[in-house]
């Protein structure tokens, strides 16, 4: 079956009453946890983007925790499992200052943390392709905002 366009659905939903839409809405959540975890975050989490970038380096710290630092491979498995997560968070928030936020949190949690990026080259590109991405995202921001993180880049020797 062939998915239709998001026109094409956003027409259909504007046909329905506001019951049907909601049991599409509760269908979905039951589907799968991302749809969930979405729906939570636009209905709870949306308002208050600060309180969810806490409660998403919460989550970080968390994860940071649970790594297995004993071998490379498994510290690496761990960062993986922390970058994977992180980018879904970022997806559904769909803001600048919150990706960047929480991408530069992680890379410092990686410093504090001594991980020796020089014991592996896959966590030694994690790392330095997460400083790329702060790069990117630094440059498409307000010259305001650039100076809020500037100190936050200059710290990881990002500039």
């Amino acid at each position: 079956m062939k998915p239709h366009t998001i026109s094409q659905l956003e027409k259909e939903l504007k046909t329905r009453s506001p019951k049907e839409i909601l049991d599409v809405a509760i269908r979905l959540a039951k589907h799968k946890k991302e749809n969930k975890e979405l729906l939570s975050y636009l209905l709870f989490g949306g308002n208050d983007e600060q309180e969810y970038v806490d409660d998403v380096k919460r989550k970080i710290d968390e994860l940071m925790l649970e790594i297995n630092r004993k071998t490379t491979y498994t510290t690496k498995k761990g960062l993986q499992r922390i970058v994977r997560n992180m980018s879904k968070f970022i997806k559904y928030s769909h803001s600048k200052q919150t990706e960047i936020e929480i991408r530069v949190y992680f890379c410092k949690k990686i410093r504090a943390a001594r991980i020796s990026l020089e014991s592996s080259a896959v966590i030694k590109n994690l790392f330095y392709r997460e400083i790329e991405k702060i790069k990117l995202i630094y440059s498409k921001l307000h010259e305001d905002l650039q100076l809020d993180y500037r100190s936050d880049l200059e710290e990881l020797n990002c500039l």
